[in-house]
């Protein structure tokens, strides 16, 4: 946290100190918000639905969001997400449905410029839709994930040698059970940054792999690249995790100084979201990890 974030933080600080609530992410004024879903082909500042040909026929589908500054003759960085279960609201009135549309991180860390953002699916096989809690099919949402990745390098522009993985609950820890699940796919990321949760942490969630030693065995697949670690309210336990596993790679963490179970932090000018936007021109610009040129 640099010094100006420091500064903003303190009032917050002191009363978690004082032993107070911590505040309501709608006590701060969004000034961002996810453009809608729009009908025809991708342009400019337009978000729209798309399903991979593998899929036709079916409701597995993605978002795809290109930037407001796009030009089919540019290569522009990609920010992939997942998003969180369904079914969810907490007392403080936050909700997630499980589905793309539901996505925020992306537009709200890029602000909708220089950044091409899909909001990607988990694939359920069996009814041909996109899977809102847990993980459905996980081979054919990987290979989903690959394949999309790949036609927006084709077809649109995206640099594959500046692809961030992102996501909040469920897709905080995508960011490894899915983006690290083989060496293929992780082949494809430069960075990562998943919001509330992390791979690893909680051991009791019940689906195969979440155990502790499979964690391990993917975050084995980091292979030295950036992760920006973020958490609402407290980012210490997931801290003290990373530091037990032996794995050494350019960690930051970010404490999200509200109570909200609430990927709406990133529609906001706050500090943790400065914070996001500094790391990602960081490493953007130093390539952690990765060989200069290097093209996944």
């Amino acid at each position: 946290m640099n010094r100006r974030c420091f500064l903003e933080a303190l009032p917050l600080l002191a009363r978690q100190l004082a032993g107070e609530e911590f505040p309501d992410i709608r006590s701060v004024p969004p000034d961002l918000m996810a453009p809608p879903i729009m009908p025809g082909d991708p342009a400019a500042g337009k978000r729209v639905k798309q399903t991979d040909p593998e899929f036709a026929g079916t409701d597995i589908h993605h978002l795809l969001y290109l930037p407001t500054d796009w030009r089919p003759s540019k290569r522009y960085p990609v920010i992939v997400e997942y998003a969180g279960n369904g079914n969810y609201r907490n007392k403080y009135g936050d909700v997630s449905t499980g589905e793309v549309e539901g996505s925020k991180l992306g537009y709200g860390i890029s602000g909708g410029k220089g950044f091409i953002w899909i909001a990607m699916p988990f694939v359920n096989s069996i009814e041909k839709k996109n899977q809102t809690i847990w993980w459905g099919d996980v081979e054919a949402t990987v290979r989903y994930c690959e394949n999309t990745v790949w036609r927006v390098f084709e077809r649109y522009g995206g640099d594959p040698s500046a692809v961030i993985l992102a996501g909040f609950s469920r897709g905080a820890i995508a960011c490894n059970y899915i983006g690290l699940h083989d060496d293929q796919i992780a082949d494809l990321w430069l960075a990562f940054l998943p919001y509330s949760h992390y791979d690893g942490v909680i051991t009791t969630w019940g689906y195969p792999g979440a155990d502790r030693a499979s964690a391990l065995e993917r975050l084995k697949r980091l292979r030295g690249r950036a992760v920006f670690v973020c958490q609402e309210r407290s980012i210490d336990n997931t801290k003290t995790y990373l530091e037990s596993t032996g794995i050494r790679a350019p960690f930051t963490y970010e404490a999200i100084p509200f109570r909200n179970h609430n990927d709406a932090w990133a529609l906001r000018d706050i500090p943790a979201r400065r914070a996001a936007r500094q790391w990602l021109r960081h490493v953007l610009k130093t390539r952690p990890g990765r060989e200069r040129g290097d093209h996944a």
